[in-house]
């Protein structure tokens, strides 16, 4: 119940391209250390390399080329965490600089391990300051932008609280009273209509990334904010439960530490089609998929890669980790267990996909 995510975006961090807001990284670091001294365990996923980076270059617009991307990155994180240590100097705090990338938490023991540097960051007494490692991230590996990245680290460390602060004020009712949503039970396609693309020179994504992450945080079973980071405070008066910007209210049944990776932190690696009958298995029995209700396999894929699972209407209710190559299951589709076992004597168990190993979207 410690924990607290607080992402900021380059808007915020940031008084024009390249040029660090150096007083708004004072005021964050004064209050992450306020939240310390109150007992709490803060987080910071900062966005601001590409931006400090392009600065350094003199450019004016975030490069379309990727490589030239990873050249603002690498010549702009040494300088963003910098920044970071010199505001956090006063307190007496160190900055921990953690890298990730979506490739290495699909990963579960990557995941596992970044988990563990995380845990013993914050054991050590230090903040981590948390990046995506736009250095070596390709397009399909990344995060997309640091919205989702800190909901990926909310769910990951377990935090109780995720604060997106950017230059958005909140989530806007932009075809009705125009006026901020404070309180969002849940995130329904409806909800999701209302999010705004961005402008910015520097930054990505806008609202629709953080409705995604909000979805994301709020199923890990930690409450999102998105606020206004140019608000004096913001921190310490969300903290004491000022009514600012948007509150995404968390689940009352999150789903648990493996679950949430599955269904969150993963890239299919192919899929199957069910019939009606393990349909109701799965969602309403809460059973384990059998080969014998598998209609379809797509995909090329090996035992343990994950897969979605689709019904016959093409709807993917669920996910997981597969006990049979998409080789084996094209072979075993529509079987029982003793056909089964007849064409794998060596196989101990028959489900295709075991309900441990199954999260339900």
């Amino acid at each position: 119940m410690k924990r607290i995510v607080i992402k900021l975006g380059t808007g915020i961090l940031t008084k024009g391209i390249g040029k660090i807001d150096t007083d708004r990284i004072a005021s964050i670091s004064q209050q992450v250390h306020e939240l310390k001294e109150r007992g709490f365990e803060p987080l910071i996923v900062s966005s601001g390399a590409i931006g400090m980076g392009m600065g350094v270059l003199g450019l004016k617009r975030r490069p379309s080329s990727l490589a030239k991307q990873q050249a603002c990155a690498a010549i702009g994180q040494s300088r963003l965490i910098q920044c970071w240590q010199e505001g956090l100097d006063p307190f007496g705090l160190v900055a921990g600089q953690v890298l990730l990338t979506h490739e290495g938490l699909r990963i579960r023991n990557r995941y596992v391990n970044a988990k563990a540097t995380i845990d013993q960051l914050i054991n050590c007494d230090a903040i981590p300051v948390i990046n995506e490692n736009d250095t070596v991230s390709a397009f399909e590996i990344k995060f997309g932008n640091n919205d989702i990245l800190s909901a990926m680290v909310a769910s990951l460390a377990e935090a109780r609280r995720l604060f997106i602060l950017s230059t958005a004020p909140g989530l806007i009712d932009m075809d009705g009273t125009g006026e901020i949503i404070p309180i969002v039970d849940a995130v329904t396609p409806e909800i999701e209509a209302m999010a705004k693309g961005t402008n910015s020179l520097t930054a990505v994504g806008g609202m629709i990334p953080k409705l995604q992450a909000a979805k994301l945080a709020t199923a890990a079973g930690c409450e999102t904010i998105i606020a206004d980071g140019s608000e004096a405070n913001v921190i310490s008066r969300l903290m004491d439960g000022e009514a600012l910007g948007t509150r995404f209210e968390a689940s009352d049944a999150p789903l648990v530490s493996k679950k949430r990776w599955l269904a969150y932190f993963q890239r299919p690696s192919g899929s199957i089609q069910i019939d009606q009958g393990a349909r109701i298995a799965l969602i309403r029995d809460e059973r384990s998929l059998l080969a014998a209700g598998i209609a379809k396999c797509e995909g090329d894929f090996h035992a343990g890669d994950v897969i979605d699972v689709f019904d016959s209407e093409g709807y993917a209710i669920a996910r997981g980790e597969s006990a049979f190559s998409s080789h084996e299951i094209r072979q075993i589709s529509g079987k029982n267990a003793s056909e089964i076992e007849a064409l794998f004597p060596d196989k101990k168990r028959f489900e295709v996909i075991h309900r441990d190993a199954l999260v339900l979207l």
